[in-house]
C-alpha cells in the first residue's frame, strides 16, 4: 500500500448528537462517547481505505467544524459546501441533499418562503451554518438574528421566523404549533471537506471514494440504518 496522504492518524470531526437540539440529527446522532450516522460511516470507510486508524471529534456547530478542519486541528470534516468556505476547505460533491425552511408562527401572515426578504422581518438563525451563510450573500432586505440556536432566539426576540434544517424544523413546528414556510428557501449539499493546501491527488482519492460509496448504495443505506430521511446527492 502507498502510504497515507496524512503522515498521522486520520482525525474526523463528526456533528454528534451530544446536545439534540444543537446538532443536525441528519448528520450524526448518538453522543460524544458514541457517535454514529452516515458521516462517521464515511469517515470509517475513508480511515480504512488510507488504512490508517480513526479518531473522532465531535463538534455541534458547523462553524466550529470550518474552524478544526482550517486550524488543522483535524484532517476530514462533514460540512455543506458554501462559497464563504471554499477559500480555506476543499469539498467532495456533496454525498446528501438538504433542505434549509424557514418556521413562523401559525397565525403570522406570512404565507410562504418568498414573503420572507421584506423590510422589517427579522430571520433568526444558528450563526456560522450553511443557511447564515446563504442567507448573508442572497437576502437584500430582510434582517438576519444571529445565535447560538434559531429557534432559541427566534423564541426569546419575538423574530418573525427562524431558519434551519428541514427534518428538525418538522420536529420543532409539530412540538410547538408552528408551521414550516414552503417551498424550501435553498437546497443544502453536504459534502466531505479537507485541508485546502492538501496534495490534490489525496481530495481526489477521498472524493472517487464518495462517490463509490453513493453509487453502491452505502450513503443510503447508512441514511436508513439511522432512521434519517434524506435525499442521496446525484453520483458525478
Amino acid at each position: 500500500m502507498t502510504d497515507p496522504p496524512w503522515p498521522h492518524a486520520l482525525r474526523q470531526l463528526a456533528r454528534s448528537a451530544q446536545s439534540s437540539t444543537r446538532a443536525n440529527p441528519v448528520l450524526a446522532q448518538g453522543t460524544s462517547d458514541d457517535p454514529r450516522g452516515v458521516t462517521v460511516a464515511i469517515a470509517r470507510e475513508v480511515a480504512n481505505s488510507l488504512g490508517v486508524p480513526l479518531e473522532l471529534v465531535c463538534v455541534d456547530a458547523a462553524r466550529d467544524a470550518y474552524a478544526a478542519i482550517t486550524q488543522g486541528m483535524v484532517d476530514l470534516c462533514f460540512l455543506a459546501n458554501e462559497p464563504a468556505r471554499e477559500e480555506g476547505v476543499a469539498f467532495t460533491a456533496p454525498y446528501i441533499v438538504i433542505e434549509g425552511v424557514f418556521v413562523t408562527d401559525a397565525d403570522s401572515p406570512i404565507r410562504t418562503s418568498d414573503d420572507v426578504d421584506r423590510d422589517g422581518i427579522r430571520i433568526g438563525v444558528r450563526e456560522g451554518s450553511a443557511y447564515d451563510l446563504f442567507l448573508t450573500r442572497s437576502l437584500t432586505n430582510a434582517e438576519i438574528v444571529r445565535a447560538r440556536e434559531a429557534t432559541d432566539v427566534y423564541e426569546q426576540e419575538g423574530l418573525d421566523v427562524a431558519a434551519g434544517v428541514r427534518q428538525p424544523m418538522e420536529k420543532y413546528v409539530v412540538a410547538t404549533g408552528r408551521r414550516i414556510l414552503e417551498p424550501a428557501f435553498m437546497q443544502i449539499n453536504q459534502a466531505v471537506g479537507l485541508p485546502r493546501a492538501l496534495d490534490a491527488n489525496a481530495v481526489a482519492a477521498v472524493a472517487a471514494l464518495v462517490e463509490d460509496l453513493k453509487v453502491a448504495g452505502f450513503v443510503h443505506d447508512q441514511l436508513a440504518l439511522s432512521g434519517v430521511e434524506a435525499t442521496v446527492a446525484p453520483s458525478g
